[in-house]
């Protein structure tokens, strides 16, 4: 392995460190997952997210639990 530097804002980093102290693993390699998982993904179009997911908050804080309800009402109700 080879080292590298990245630069994280400080938020992120929070929360990457907070994240992989709960799976018990090293920050270094929590990153090397995630890019892992991102190359991967990135190779299938199939399981890309469009360049518009996360650009936008709909301001409810209930859409998980409406999932259903959301999906499969009448646009027009």
């Amino acid at each position: 392995m080879k080292r590298t530097t990245v630069f994280l804002d400080d938020q992120l980093l929070r929360q990457a460190q907070d994240q992989a102290e709960r799976e018990g693993k090293s920050f270094a390699q929590l990153v090397r997952e995630a890019v892992a998982g991102y190359l991967l993904s990135a190779q299938d179009p199939a399981t890309r997210l469009p360049s518009v997911a996360g650009q936008f908050a709909s301001g409810c804080s209930d859409t998980a639990g409406r999932v259903d309800q959301l999906l499969w009402q009448e646009p027009h109700d």
